[in-house]
């Protein structure tokens, strides 16, 4: 397999063949997909992984106009209200991903 480095944000275009080879493993059935080279995992292998304890969101400043008392029960609980905020959302959103 050859490594290729791009400057970030610079990466050129696909081809015309990689755009096809895209479109056939995409529509490869998995049980089409040979595993043999693919050790398997013993059944406790994930039992101390953790989700997303790389994932570093981009933050986008946004006006948001909440509730007098929403915005003074979130400052009662100290700093950090806007992280508050966010955790909330956060919390929602995933909540409403799992459920579809």
């Amino acid at each position: 397999m050859k490594t290729v480095r791009h400057e970030q944000g610079k990466v050129p275009a696909l081809t015309p063949a990689q755009i096809s080879e895209l479109h056939a493993m995409t529509a490869m059935p998995d049980k089409g997909i040979n595993f043999e080279d693919i050790p398997a995992m013993p059944a406790d292998a994930w039992k101390n992984a953790s989700i997303g304890r790389f994932y570093k969101p981009t933050k986008t400043p946004t006006t948001v106009r909440v509730d007098t008392d929403v915005l003074a029960w979130l400052k009662t609980q100290g700093r950090g209200y806007q992280t508050r905020i966010n955790s909330i959302l956060r919390n929602a959103m995933m909540s409403e991903m799992h459920a579809h």
